[in-house]
């Protein structure tokens, strides 16, 4: 359906096109990163946010066509009810369970079947009241010309997001942004029209710069952090989301840290590289036992800031030196070799944002990673990793893995009465000072090591847990229920399957994306920023290319399209880790997104003489949002399995597409 031209111009509309789809980005970051920080536990399961993001703006996108109602002007309303509901009801997700592991406690309250679908609807209001209004601009331009100016205002909503992450922006900033935003967007002319923007947004920017100016309060860009003194030691206990995550300890009589070096043989510690080194806790540690130099490695720059607050300033020592990367990054990307390896009680208590349920911490424990970490010793090195397992299978799988990897047993410590266990291994079984109940000894039922591929160290054994299926099933009867109100009988989307199918594979295509850079290059934010950006920028000079270049044999580039993602398919993210830096860069970019490219000249050159822009674009939307709930097959199949599900379906895209795209038919 074509909306009736307004009087504006098309510049004009293009700008207007530009801010809404920009503010539509930006409020979708934004809501991920709050809606984490405040809902507790949602932080491991933030693609929910994602995926009401992707179903909320394609419901926009097809009510835009079937009603003449703006939404727009209830968006505000519609992000005070989550705001609201979020700060005062207090919501968590449960976590507890011993097949599937999350870092910590289990919380009391409805179930996380409830909890996870009513974020995912109340996310999609929001974005559905948003994206009727990107829509209703959208469809007074060509088709293509439309595409290009939604896609330069993500761009904007992206680049502004990670930018304002990058300065440690706080959520007020957030808010004022997106306040004056509506304001323009909507430009209510009438008193009822003013408060209905107005007292909303007044909530919102009122209950975001309380949260924003609590003392010692951080919004670092992986999540919310408090720094709270403890008693006179001059130390201080860092949450992270709300959870106390540590607490900084003098070194001396530390009986926590002490136990990983009474499991070597060795005096001194000599040279150290401590991934997760944050709090100085074991920094601290390392300089008393006489190491000779540390190398500090953190993810998070504040994180290490609070660190330098340690009571024993263990990061004024001339002997450290400290790296803000992701620990398997720093390790691939030198050639150093050290005495002592630790991984350092890592948990970051979060995912990727928004991209992927991949925790940040999952590449530092896979076998690919041990292997790393046994490769960068030195020939009589210890290797050395703890931290609060929760389950006794967890231990076994990773004393496993170093087994398997060092080819001796290793040592398993586990402090009395507590879950902490200390893991020490070493490829020389001398450098190990281990006590005989503290040797480890496989069992038949150790789960077995996980691989780069499959990243999921705290999941038990290959398959969905109950309570994702039961959550997926859930948001799909709701989706498809919340389709039918909107776009109106789903025969009505047969036209559009090819699109449908094309939204699916394309977020499978990204979510590989994220987590293939996330191995080459570190899961880090700015990582994670960098490839949705460069995603978005392909789909951009794709689109670009198309309003210039009509191309006839759209069989052929499908074809291009399919090699290349056989292409990507065959080369395994372990071979370009044997690549340097530079050439990895070339050749990843190459491999990644050149499936993006040809898949988005596809959808261009059919997208371009649609006479309903929007609901093509809304199922093109469903689509992704499907393809988001499809990313949970990567539990049970692998990352690089996901680009069989995209071949496949790209393969019913052009099987449901041929009659709209002329191919095998006469023009």
């Amino acid at each position: 359906m074509r909306f009736p031209l307004s009087d504006k111009t098309p510049r004009t509309l293009r700008t207007r096109l530009v801010l809404l789809a920009a503010l539509m980005l930006f409020v979708e970051l934004a809501l991920i990163r709050w809606l984490g920080a405040n809902v507790l536990y949602l932080a491991y399961f933030s693609n929910v946010v994602l995926l009401g993001s992707f179903l909320g703006i394609g419901l926009g996108f097809m009510r835009a066509g079937r009603s003449d109602i703006p939404l727009l002007p209830w968006a505000p309303l519609a992000l005070a009810v989550v705001i609201v509901s979020a700060k005062y009801l207090a919501p968590s997700v449960g976590v507890a369970g011993g097949d599937l592991i999350f870092f910590g406690l289990d919380t009391s309250g409805p179930p996380r079947e409830l909890v996870l679908p009513v974020v995912f609807l109340s996310v999609a209001a929001v974005m559905a009241c948003i994206g009727d209004g990107v829509a209703r601009t959208f469809a007074q331009l060509a088709n293509l010309d439309a595409y290009n100016f939604d896609l330069v205002g993500s761009i904007l909503g992206v680049a502004g997001f990670t930018l304002l992450s990058f300065l440690h922006g706080d959520p007020v900033i957030w808010g004022v942004l997106a306040a004056v935003a509506f304001v323009v967007l909507v430009a209510p002319r009438t008193l009822a029209s003013g408060v209905l923007v107005a007292a909303p947004l007044l909530i919102i920017v009122g209950l975001l710069g309380a949260e924003s100016f609590e003392d010692d309060t951080v919004w670092t860009p992986y999540y919310k952090t408090h720094a709270e003194p403890i008693g006179d030691t001059g130390g201080v206990i860092a949450e992270v989301n709300g959870l106390p995550t540590w607490y900084q300890y003098r070194a001396v009589d530390n009986t926590i840290y002490e136990t990983v070096y009474e499991r070597m043989s060795r005096d001194t510690p000599g040279d150290v590289l401590i991934i997760g080194a944050g709090s100085g806790n074991d920094v601290s540690v390392a300089l008393n036992r006489g190491a000779t130099r540390i190398d500090a490695v953190e993810i998070d720059a504040h994180l290490l800031e609070l660190g330098r607050r340690h009571p024993d300033r263990p990061y004024d020592d001339p002997r450290v030196a400290t790296h803000v990367e992701d620990g398997r990054a720093f390790i691939e990307n030198t050639e150093r070799t050290w005495d002592v390896i630790l991984l350092a009680l890592p948990d970051s208590l979060t995912l990727l944002q928004g991209q992927s349920s991949v925790r940040l911490e999952s590449y530092l424990f896979t076998s690919d990673a041990v292997e790393a970490y046994r490769d960068h010793l030195k020939s009589d090195g210890v290797f050395a990793m703890y931290n609060y397992y929760r389950e006794p299978w967890l231990v076994q799988r990773y004393a496993g893995t170093l087994e398997q990897t060092f080819g001796t047993a290793p040592c398993v410590s586990i402090a009395d009465g507590t879950i902490l266990s200390v893991l020490v291994a070493s490829s020389e079984p001398t450098s190990l000072a281990c006590p005989d109940r503290d040797q480890f000894a496989r069992s038949g039922d150790t789960p077995a090591a996980v691989p780069d591929d499959r990243p999921f160290p705290y999941l038990r054994t290959r398959t969905v847990p109950a309570f994702y299926l039961v959550a997926i099933a859930l948001m799909l009867a709701v989706s498809l229920l919340a389709v039918r109100l909107v776009g109106g009988p789903l025969r009505h989307m047969r036209p559009f399957a090819d699109l449908f199918f094309m939204g699916v594979a394309f977020l499978l295509l990204e979510t590989k994306n994220v987590v293939q850079f996330a191995l080459l290059f570190g899961t880090t934010w700015l990582v994670n920023a960098l490839v949705f950006l460069g995603v978005l920028v392909s789909v951009l000079i794709a689109v670009i290319v198309s309003k210039r270049v009509r191309i006839s044999n759209l069989a052929a580039l499908y074809v291009a399209l399919l090699v290349s993602v056989a292409v990507a398919w065959l080369v395994p993210g372990s071979a370009l880790l044997e690549l340097t830096p530079i050439v990895r860069f070339v050749v990843a970019v190459v491999v990644a997104f050149t499936p993006i490219f040809l898949a988005n000249m596809v959808f261009a050159q059919r997208f371009r003489d649609t006479a309903d822009s929007t609901a093509a674009f809304g199922a093109n939307l469903i689509g992704s949002m499907v393809g988001g709930l499809l990313e949970y097959t990567s539990l049970v199949l692998g990352y690089r399995s996901l680009l069989l599900i995209v071949a496949v379906v790209y393969g019913l895209a052009f099987l449901t597409g041929r009659r709209s795209l002329g191919v095998g038919h006469p023009a």
